[in-house]
């Protein structure tokens, strides 16, 4: 696959900024891949599109507060994840202005790792604000908003926004697991490389019970609530341990070996999230899909609306 089938137009003002008052109001595209019906309702008829005894996979990462300034130089130091011992991964700039060993604030820089990534140590635990996607210029009321109401396990760097749209109400009536994937920054880095398949994509670490595992492998039919449930549920239909990390990265001609259904928010061009998405639903389709979603004003991005891929 090629870089440039990656791309499209959105216009500005449909990068959504902020999160509406109630997670549930959102819009819902609804597109039903076996007859190619496309329709339009809110999330909150979200139960109403889905079969009787479907099962809703989350992933219940916690986003960690993770964006910290600092002082002389100016910048920022965002934490990606824990690296044992004290020590954090995480990504800081300026990164040509900064030097391994000395301390900014509560962060010590140990080693530069490249392409502005930085083996650290962190005074304590992480208390900086939430790191919220640079294309949100307005600042978070509630930082409760960036996290869906089932997260759980801390450790992401970012939420996994198709999960925001539930309320505790709406859950209630579905038959919900849990799995956990800590999102790293790198699911959402565009992609570069002309050819999708040089990109490289750093693993991420996941965990799921066994319970869990089973009653999803049981499951008649499986809807996965954003693309990083995807990736842990195709990682272990492949035979991967209950724990561990993962880089699947999943193109167009992939083989979906547990995932029926998709419920994903509308992503960036050139990303790996767009890739998997057209993976699921097909490349063509997908781009009419987001057309159709412009046509209609859809919110886009993380705090924007959704779409369900049956």
């Amino acid at each position: 696959m090629k870089l440039s089938e990656l791309d499209y137009s959105l216009p500005p003002e449909l990068i959504a900024q902020r999160p509406l008052a109630r997670r549930d109001d959102s819009r819902l595209l609804v597109y039903d891949r076996a007859s190619g019906e496309a329709r339009h309702v809110r999330f909150t008829k979200l139960p109403e599109e889905l079969d009787g005894d479907e099962l809703v996979v989350v992933n219940d990462t916690r986003v960690i507060p993770a964006r910290i300034g600092i002082e002389r130089p100016r910048g920022e130091v965002l934490l990606l994840e824990k690296a044992g011992d004290g020590l954090w991964e995480g990504l800081a700039r300026p990164t040509k202005r900064l030097r391994a060993g000395r301390r900014y604030g509560p962060v010590q820089l140990v080693e530069h790792l490249g392409e502005g990534r930085w083996l650290l140590r962190l005074d304590g635990d992480p208390a900086g604000e939430m790191p919220l996607p640079p294309y949100i210029t307005e600042a978070l009321s509630d930082p409760e908003r960036y996290q869906t109401v089932y997260a759980e396990a801390e450790g992401s760097a970012a939420a996994p926004t198709a999960g925001l749209h539930f309320t505790p109400e709406l859950l209630a009536g579905l038959e919900v697991e849990r799995v956990t994937l800590h999102v790293g920054l790198d699911t959402f880095r565009p992609v570069t490389a002309e050819d999708l398949e040089r990109h490289a994509l750093h693993s991420e670490r996941y965990d799921v019970t066994a319970a869990a595992w089973d009653r999803i492998r049981r499951a008649r039919r499986v809807l996965a609530v954003g693309t990083t449930t995807v990736r842990v549920l195709e990682t272990l239909a492949r035979g991967a341990p209950l724990g561990g990390r993962t880089d699947l990265f999943v193109t167009p001609g992939f083989e979906f070996r547990r995932v029926d259904s998709l419920l994903t928010n509308f992503h960036l061009p050139r990303s790996t999230l767009l890739a998997l998405v057209m993976a699921f639903c097909g490349v063509e389709e997908t781009r009419r899909l987001y057309r159709l979603a412009i046509d209609e004003r859809y919110r886009f991005y993380s705090f924007g609306d959704a779409m369900l891929i049956r």
